[in-house]
């Protein structure tokens, strides 16, 4: 057995798109375009608008925060809740109080499949 640690302070910090406050811990990065990581977002936290490189799913997993696409308005997001956006589709993230998320990124997810839509 080994233990492993993902806590905040040891992963990579996002700069990209003008984001502020954002660190996620890639875990699995295959050659096949497909990642999953653990998204910190500290309070006052943007992860700046930006083109989905493929298709994700941003799954929240404690605290709140708000999801939107371009043009659009933020709609809020709490645990348990799922967010998916489509190749291409330019989006942003954030939290005023702090949130804390899986994303997974890849051609082939397909959450309808799985999950129920709100």
């Amino acid at each position: 057995m080994k233990i492993y640690s993902f806590k905040q302070n040891t992963g990579k910090s996002i700069h990209q798109f003008n984001s502020k406050n954002v660190t996620i811990h890639p875990l699995l990065k295959p050659d096949e375009p497909f990642q999953i990581g653990y998204f910190y977002l500290e309070e006052g936290s943007v992860l700046g608008m930006h083109p989905a490189m493929c298709d994700q799913l941003l799954m929240i997993t404690s605290g709140r925060g708000w999801v939107r696409i371009e043009g659009g308005e933020k709609i809020t997001v709490e645990p348990g809740m799922a967010v998916f956006w489509q190749e291409g589709e330019m989006h942003e993230s954030g939290s005023e109080v702090g949130m804390t998320a899986i994303v997974a990124e890849g051609s082939r997810l397909d959450p309808k499949r799985y999950l129920p839509a709100t």
